[in-house]
This record gives C-alpha cells, structure tokens and sequence, in this order.
C-alpha cells in the first residue's frame, strides 16, 4: 500500500515536474539527444504513474489528471500561435542617401546554445542553434558606431555574476571580443563616435568595459532601467565608468514606426522606439552604398521566425526576458508588415547568424 502510494504521488506531483523541466532545458541549453532520453523516461514514468493512480484509486486518479492538466497547458505554449496577420503597410520605402565611404562589418564574439523552441512558439526542440553575438560595426565619414557589444573580453568572469537562473540555462562559446578583432585588423577606437544599444542585457553589454572611452547611447527609459531594472540588468549597472548619453526621437515616422532618430540626417542609419523587451529597445535601420538594406531589431526577435512567421517567445522565456509582451507583440506585427511590403530589407535579429552573413566580417592586417 505505501508503495502504491508513493507510486501514485510520483505520478501526481514529480513526473509532470520532471517533464516540464526537461523542456525547458532542452529548449534553453540545447541539448537534445540527452534530454530527449530524459523526456521519453519521464514521459513513461507519468503514464505508468497514472494508470496505477487510477486503478488504485479513483480520488488520486482524478487528483493526478487534474494536476497533469498545467502541464498540458504549459507544452501547448511551445506549440505554434502565429499573431494575427498585420494591417498590410502601405507607405513609401524612406529615401537616404548614405555616403560613398560608408560600410558595415560583422564581428562575431562567441555563441550561445539553444534550439529554435526557445526562441519562438512552433520552433523545435531538435533544431539545434548557436545564438549569435554579434556586433555590427558602421564605418560612416562622419564618425563610426557599433551596434551593441556582444561577449565582451571579460565575459568569463561577468558569467559568474549573472542571475543563477541565467547561469543555469546557458552554455555559451566565446570567440574573439570586439575589441580584440578591432585591434587585429588596426582600427583606430578613437574613429568610434559611439556605441549604440539595442538594449542592457548582459549579452549585449558585456563588451562595454572595452571600450572606456567610447560614448555608450541609449534611450531615457533604457538609461532608467539601467539603474533600476533589477538582476535583469544587473550586469550593466555593475560596469563602472560607462559614459551613457541620452538621446531624443526628434524625427518623424519611420516605416509605421510613430518617431525616429536619423542619425547623420542622410537616411543611412535611423533609429526608431520598439520598447516591450525593455523599456528602450530600440530597432537600428542600415541604408548602405549599395543600396542594401538592414533591420537590427535587437531582441525583438530571437530568431527571424518570430517576424517572418509572426511567432513570439514561448511562455517561460517571455515571462523571464519581455518586460511588455503586449507591446512586443505590436512591433512583432509591425515588422512582419515592412518585412512583407519590403522583403528585400534584411532581417538582422540579434542572435541570428542568419542576418549577418550578408555583411563582410573585418579583414585583419
């Protein structure tokens, strides 16, 4: 009898613990052959679980699928949700006239692991992915900006300092910093006017103690959220000596978008508001020489699916990483809307390799 009953209570409680567990795991870390095998044990344990609850007794039998219920509902959030589809749009594609000498370099600084199920409601648990860190460099006559830092030189070290959730679900590869592929291929920091920041969260920020003399831009309410943003942003409110300048959307619409920011005035970098992630998120438009096009959404998206097929985050994720899901899910709809009107501009994610292969990586002397 008190085997039965443990049996039972195993199937009741730690089974569908153990199951959702291993979802979220093998979505985070990316580890799926491994968990996979874990999945398929806990799964058989929750099965042979029940049965023995319900043919032992119909009160713990009902208990058990009761409590079985939540988890139902939590894999169904894994599962696909496209949002509605947009209101097409409909305005003309914004002139800029970016100059002869401008150009844009990808410098990849390591990796983290994940799958596609993390990144986006319908992706799967075996479509393993290596989520870029990727800092955009922006060669412009009148000065040149990066697009956020990625894994910085110090990162093993901020690792340790991270929230333990955080720690816990992240296994990462780090390559060469920015700084470093900078120095490697003689670059001059002092031709940096700034560093511009999709958002602080520490795989955007950690690169910043690399750059000490560099101006670092961000929003009012991202500066804010600096300082009172909690462990979320705990590893840029522990960078001393950042020098953060505040800047304004003194320009008008922008592809749908209600404000801008024209950096030059030329058309050839342009800023525009898309809080939800965090309070100042911003997307960074790139018009080129050559006529391309780019759109660094930050943390928008994980991965271009989550515009292309208009997919947000999976709940756990979501809940953890957008401090507005509502507000997340306008600006996803926004940009599945400029993506459809205009295909032909490059959905640069900030996690997605995808979006930077177009872009040259530095040439080293």
């Amino acid at each position: 009898m008190r085997a039965s009953l443990i049996g039972t209570m195993f199937g009741v409680v730690v089974a569908p613990a153990l199951v959702a567990l291993w979802l979220v795991f093998l979505a985070a870390r990316g580890l799926g052959p491994v968990m996979a095998i874990a999945g398929v044990i806990a799964l058989a344990t929750l099965v042979s679980s029940l049965i023995v609850a319900i043919r032992r007794s119909r009160w713990f039998g009902l208990l058990s699928i009761a409590l079985t219920v939540p988890l139902g509902l939590f894999v169904l959030t894994f599962c696909a949700s496209p949002l509605p589809r947009p209101t097409p749009f409909a305005g003309p594609l914004p002139r800029a006239s970016p100059p002869a000498g401008m150009a844009a370099y990808q410098l990849p600084t390591g990796v983290t692991h994940r799958t596609a199920a993390f990144a986006y409601r319908g992706g799967s648990f075996f479509d393993r992915r290596d989520f870029a860190m990727t800092v955009v460099l922006v060669k412009h006559p009148r000065g040149d900006l990066l697009i956020d830092t990625g894994l910085g030189s110090g990162f093993d070290a901020q690792f340790g300092s991270l929230p333990l959730f955080l720690r816990v679900t992240t296994s990462y590869d780090r390559t060469r910093s920015a700084a470093e592929q900078l120095a490697a291929a003689g670059y001059d920091p002092a031709s940096l006017r700034a560093i511009v920041l999709t958002h602080v969260h520490w795989d955007h920020v950690s690169g910043l103690p690399d750059f000490p003399k560099t101006p670092v831009w961000v929003t009012a309410e991202e500066h804010r959220y600096v300082r009172d943003g909690g462990v979320i942003s705990g590893l840029a409110r522990s960078i001393a000596g950042v020098h953060y300048e505040e800047y304004e959307f003194d320009g008008g619409p922008y592809l749908g978008f209600s404000k801008s920011h024209d950096v030059y005035g030329d058309g050839s970098i342009v800023i525009v508001p898309a809080a939800g992630h965090t309070p100042g998120s911003v997307i960074v438009f790139l018009a080129l020489a050559d006529g391309k096009r780019y759109a660094h959404v930050g943390d928008l998206a994980w991965q271009r699916e989550g515009i292309t097929e208009r997919e947000e985050r999976p709940w756990v994720p979501r809940a953890l990483g957008d401090l507005d899901p509502a507000q997340v899910r306008v600006n996803l709809s926004r940009m599945a809307a400029i993506h459809e009107r205009y295909p032909d501009i490059v959905l640069m994610p900030a996690h997605d390799a995808r979006g930077f292969a177009a872009l040259p990586k530095l040439p080293t002397r």
